[in-house]
């Protein structure tokens, strides 16, 4: 049976794309059959696995909106035990269509519900919001991974996350819980990455990661390739990283 995680930070350019690519290709790498659907109107996990997005016939709308089988929507990708569900801009529009749907909270839920026994794991990449697209993420998954930068505004807008995380719990998933909390753009020389780091372990007591995600130029390089990072650059600081972190993840899920 495999698990549902879901990518979730409603703050932009905290490395939540990069962490569902290069997690979910690590993952794939290390003999997980891994499924990554992307739900971000920007389709920047899309194209960060080498597709062209205008090219797409389709992607996680047709899932979610016009409620296409998963089966149907699910792309093979060039990298080891990799699959996605791509996302191009018609997504932009889904909010919006979703708000006259019935029972429109567990829309992603009833698309993908039948995937958990093909998959190991399942990452859902959110977009950059708390909008009707996350909730139905989050009322899909299992947990929730949430990535915060190591930089001055990190924990700015986490206690919303979290009040969202409690209440869908409340309502719609019972067994939601937070996977872990991953820290991105680790610089261990400035004095203010170790304080991001000790607040951040203060508000999420036993669920911070011990890998660590540092400033990397290939990690920053390889989407514009279409290459997760370890397929870009097998042996830069992001490989490592994302290596050790997958490990780590699939330890904690036994």
């Amino acid at each position: 049976m495999g698990k549902i995680i879901a990518i979730a930070n409603q703050k932009g350019g905290v490395g939540k794309t990069t962490s569902a690519v290069n997690i979910a290709a690590c993952l794939g790498h290390l003999k997980k059959k891994t499924l990554l659907i992307d739900i971000d109107p920007q389709g920047n996990a899309t194209s960060g696995l080498g597709f062209n997005k205008k090219k797409i016939e389709h992607s996680s709308y047709h899932l979610m909106i016009e409620e296409m089988k998963a089966e149907e929507i699910i792309v093979k990708t060039d990298f080891k035990k990799l699959d996605l569900i791509p996302a191009n801009m018609e997504l932009a529009g889904a909010e919006i269509e979703m708000v006259d749907m019935e029972d429109r909270i567990n829309i992603l839920k009833r698309g993908i519900v039948g995937l958990k026994e093909a998959y190991d794991f399942i990452i859902i990449d959110c977009p950059p919001s708390l909008g009707l697209v996350t909730l139905n993420a989050l009322t899909a998954c299992d947990t929730v991974l949430i990535p915060i930068q190591c930089e001055y505004y990190a924990l700015e807008g986490l206690s919303q996350l979290m009040a969202t995380v409690r209440q869908v719990k409340k309502k719609y998933n019972p067994s939601l819980d937070v996977e872990g909390v991953l820290l991105t753009m680790f610089d261990g020389r400035l004095n203010l990455t170790m304080q991001v780091v000790s607040e951040v372990k203060k508000f999420f007591p036993n669920k911070v990661y011990k890998t660590v995600i540092p400033r990397n130029v290939r990690l920053s390089e390889a989407p514009s390739f279409g290459e997760p990072v370890m397929y870009y650059d097998k042996g830069s600081k992001g490989t490592k990283a994302y290596m050790d972190l997958s490990k780590e993840i699939i330890k904690k899920n036994k």
